[in-house]
C-alpha cells in the first residue's frame, strides 16, 4: 500500500451499526482514522470514530461527497449507493469489497445466477418479476419466496405453503427457491486480500430464532465430520476466488439430511456468524477484514477454545429506552464476555448486543450459554 496506514490512512465505513462499531474497536489498534456515514444520528459508531456524518446511504451525492477525500471505503451493510462507489473507484479511492461485488450481492437473483454459473451448490430456484408469476412457477409447493433486493435479518423472506398463501406473497421481483430439508444451518467466513491470499475461519453451527429468523445461538468449532468441514471451507474459498473479492465474505449454507452442502446467501463484510472470533479465535473477523482490505498478511484463524455466541435480542413485549437485566449475574461466571452495541432504544427482536461464552469443556460452554440466554434480558 502506497500510504502508510499507521496514522495516515483515512478509512470510510458506510454504515454505523454494531459491525462498524466492532470494526472501529479493532482499527484503533492500527491508528487508522475512521470516518462513518449512517442515516441514524444515534448510530452505535457515532462517538467512536474520528468523524461521523449523518446521511442517506442510498443517495448518490451523499455517498460520493462522503468518500471523495478518503483513501479507502468499506461497508458494514450492503444497502448502499453502488453508482457512487463506482465513481469513487474511477477517481482512485479504494473500495473494498469492490462495487461490482456489492452490486451482485445486493440482488439475491444475481447471487443465485452467480452460483449456477460457477458450479456452486445451491437450492433449485426460479426468478419471477411479480406476484402474478407465482402461479406459473416450476418449483413445487411448499417453497420459499425471497425478495431480490433489500431483505435482511429474516425480512423479505416468506414460506409459501399452499395456493392460499399466494394472496400474501411479495408483489415485488423475487426468487422462488426449493424448500430445503436441512439438518443444520452452517457458515464459513473467508477472507481474501488484494494479493490473492485466501484464508477461512473454521465452520460454525447455528440455531435460529423461529419468530424473528435471526441467529440466536452459534457454536464453534463444529463437531461435524472432517469431510463436511473441509468441503464447506473449500466452497467458501472457491466463491471468494471466483468473485475476486477483497475483504471478508460470510457464506451461509445448509447441511441437508442426506449430507449435501447447499449455499444459501452471501454477505461481503463482517457477519453475525463470526462474532465469537473476538474471544474464540487467534484472529477476530474484524482484524481479518482490516488485514484483507489493507493487503496485509492474513492472520491465523485457528480456534483458541470452544466458543458459543448468543445474540441479545430485544424482548418481544418491550419497546423504548433499553434496560439490561442480568448483566452483573452473567459477568460473575468465568468465560462470559458481554458486548453491548450502544443502541439507545430497544424493540422486539432488535439486535442489542451479543455474549460470547468460552470454555475448554464444550458441554460446559453450551450449558453456560443456555443459562446466559435465560438470565440476560433486554427490556425497556
Amino acid at each position: 500500500m502506497a500510504k502508510d496506514f499507521y496514522g495516515e490512512m483515512q478509512l470510510g465505513i458506510l454504515g454505523g451499526g454494531q459491525l462498524g462499531r466492532m470494526l472501529i474497536q479493532e482499527a484503533i489498534n492500527y491508528n487508522v482514522n475512521v470516518h462513518v456515514l449512517d442515516p441514524d444520528k444515534n448510530a452505535p459508531c457515532r462517538k467512536l470514530c474520528n468523524r461521523f456524518e449523518c446521511g442517506a446511504l442510498h443517495d448518490f451525492d451523499t455517498v460520493y461527497n462522503f468518500g471523495k477525500d478518503l483513501d479507502m471505503i468499506t461497508i458494514e451493510i450492503e444497502k448502499v449507493n453502488v453508482d457512487a462507489l463506482e465513481k469513487l473507484e474511477e477517481e482512485g479511492v479504494l473500495v473494498y469489497p469492490q462495487s461490482r461485488v456489492i452490486r451482485l450481492i445486493q440482488d439475491k437473483g444475481l447471487q443465485k445466477q452467480f452460483f449456477k454459473q460457477n458450479d456452486i451448490p445451491t437450492a433449485a430456484f426460479q426468478l419471477i418479476s411479480s406476484k402474478d408469476n407465482l402461479a406459473d412457477t416450476v418449483i413445487a409447493l411448499p417453497y420459499i419466496q425471497k425478495l431480490r433486493r433489500d431483505g435482511y435479518d429474516g425480512k423479505g423472506v416468506k414460506k409459501i405453503n399452499s395456493v392460499e398463501d399466494l394472496d400474501t406473497a411479495f408483489q415485488e421481483p423475487s426468487l422462488v427457491e426449493e424448500l430445503v430439508d436441512f439438518e443444520k444451518e452452517i457458515a464459513v467466513i473467508v477472507a481474501r486480500n488484494d494479493r490473492g491470499d485466501i484464508s477461512s475461519f473454521p465452520l460454525v453451527e447455528m440455531e435460529f430464532n423461529p419468530e424473528a429468523n435471526l441467529v440466536e445461538f452459534l457454536i464453534s468449532p463444529s463437531t461435524l465430520s472432517k469431510d463436511i468441514q473441509v468441503k464447506a471451507e473449500e466452497i467458501a474459498k472457491k466463491i471468494a476466488s471466483d468473485l475476486q473479492i477483497v475483504g471478508l465474505l460470510a457464506v451461509e449454507m445448509f447441511l441437508t439430511k442426506d449430507g449435501r452442502i447447499l449455499v444459501n446467501e452471501l454477505a461481503p463484510r463482517p457477519h453475525n456468524s463470526g462474532h465469537q472470533t473476538i474471544e474464540g479465535n487467534i484472529t477476530s473477523q474484524f482484524a481479518q477484514h482490516l488485514r484483507a482490505i489493507f493487503n496485509l498478511p492474513l492472520g491465523s484463524t485457528a480456534a483458541r477454545t470452544t466458543a458459543v455466541m448468543i445474540n441479545l435480542l430485544g424482548e418481544p413485549k418491550y419497546e423504548g429506552l433499553a434496560k439490561y437485566d442480568g448483566v452483573e449475574e452473567v459477568l460473575g461466571v468465568e468465560g462470559v464476555f458481554v458486548h453491548l452495541y450502544g443502541k439507545k432504544y430497544t424493540k422486539p427482536f432488535r439486535k442489542m448486543g451479543h455474549v460470547c461464552i468460552v470454555n475448554d469443556d464444550r458441554e460446559l460452554a453450551i450449558k453456560n450459554a443456555r443459562w446466559v440466554q435465560n438470565t440476560l434480558k433486554v427490556k425497556a
